[in-house]
């Protein structure tokens, strides 16, 4: 027995690769992007009275209706658009599931699919697992390192990559590696193509309400520009909002004909998820005010002191205007040490520092591109950043 022809490409994730080979060095892992300290008190106690008070069994293949009636309900908040919580909500098992779910119930074999490149691992999993195509668009790392949103694309290439075999543009914003948060010029070209080609946007938006920069704020969702709302499928979750990222509790908002396509494939993949923890996701969203300021709070002390720490190192800092990770090239420092490439880079950093990161390569369709680059998570205590700090400056 082999693995399937579709999956044999991808091998092991660089997730677990790279946390694997931190815990056997006992390096600080400032690689894969898990908080290591747990979200709000109250979340895990309205989590604790589901289990003790609530069934514990199957939920309905949608979701619980208190939580569907919650995202629906922040929905609209967010974006000025109505959702039905019945007929265009759905819980998933995390993003990646929801992600997994949109392109094998809305997609057919041979569809092509726009991807931004670097992307995070499981987009092109997925694709292929849909058995369609990808046409990828580079986010070229150019312009002053010190300005947020240094990754942009090209538009011809944008156009180019559309076609009338396109079902679907995978869009993510704000962006995982490169902490690109999409300016609304951006997001009108995405629009305006998808509009052209009568073809479904999949905005994953995980990181939506972790922004920095007050030229991206608020978070604009694709779904709310005009011509959008019919042919756009919203994607979230509660695990990097809440620092929950073991819950596995995400969801999809889309229009009843796009929701009935990627219920046909999630009623197969999970049928549900967690049933008490989906009350406690409800009670999450409604209480969002008391945890999500402090930890955007926390987090953008941890990017200054991160990034700051990194280019008096002599790396070119990208500034991520949201996310928790940053970009930077190591370039210099690896000519220095007589490297070549982030994978050899990581290594290093790994078995002669301590510390942990992610090699962006794995995350392009033309890995060259993302060579020169290490991706740092700083979704981390102060305590644990600045450890990694103190390791770091050996290599000054």
């Amino acid at each position: 027995m082999t693995v399937s022809r579709a999956l044999a490409p991808f091998g092991t994730t660089i997730f677990t690769t790279i946390s694997k080979l931190a815990l056997e060095h006992q390096a600080v892992n400032l690689g894969q992007g898990f908080p290591d300290f747990d979200g709000p008190d109250f979340v895990k106690e309205a989590a604790a009275r589901a289990i003790r008070d609530l069934p514990n069994q199957y939920a309905p293949m949608p979701g619980v209706p208190a939580l569907r009636q919650a995202i629906a309900r922040r929905f609209e908040r967010d974006t000025g658009l109505a959702a039905n919580p019945d007929t265009q909500v759905t819980v998933t098992a995390g993003c990646t599931e929801a992600i997994a779910a949109t392109l094998l119930g809305l997609c057919n074999p041979g569809d092509e699919v726009v991807l931004f490149e670097p992307f995070y691992d499981s987009y092109r999993a997925c694709v292929a697992m849909a058995g369609c195509v990808a046409r990828v668009v580079s986010l070229r790392h150019e312009g002053p390192a010190a300005e947020p949103g240094a990754f942009s694309f090209d538009p011809a290439a944008l156009a180019a990559a559309f076609s009338s075999r396109t079902r679907a543009v995978l869009l993510n914003t704000p962006h995982n590696p490169t902490g690109k948060v999409f300016t609304r010029a951006e997001l009108d070209q995405i629009a305006a193509l998808c509009i052209q080609h009568s073809c479904v946007a999949i905005a994953d938006e995980v990181y939506e309400r972790l922004l920095f920069e007050p030229d991206r704020l608020p978070h604009i969702s694709i779904a709310a520009l005009p011509g959008m709302a019919d042919r756009t499928v919203t994607l979230s979750s509660l695990g990097k909002t809440f620092s929950l990222t073991g819950w596995k509790i995400g969801w999809a908002i889309a229009p009843p004909e796009l929701t009935a396509g990627l219920r046909a494939a999630h009623q197969f993949l999970t049928f549900a998820v967690a049933t008490p923890l989906q009350h406690a996701a409800a009670e999450a969203l409604a209480r969002e005010g008391e945890y999500v300021p402090s930890l955007v709070a926390d987090l953008a002390r941890n990017r200054l002191a991160l990034g700051t720490a990194l280019a008096n190192l002599g790396f070119g800092v990208s500034w991520p205007a949201g996310t928790y990770f940053i970009c930077a090239d190591h370039t210099a420092i690896s000519r220095r040490l007589g490297l070549e490439g982030d994978a050899a880079f990581c290594m290093h950093l790994i078995e002669k520092i301590g510390v942990a990161a992610i090699p962006p390569s794995v995350f392009y369709e033309h890995p060259e591109l993302g060579r020169p680059l290490v991706r740092f998570a700083f979704c981390k205590k102060a305590a644990t950043i600045d450890e990694g700090l103190r390791r770091l400056a050996k290599l000054a």
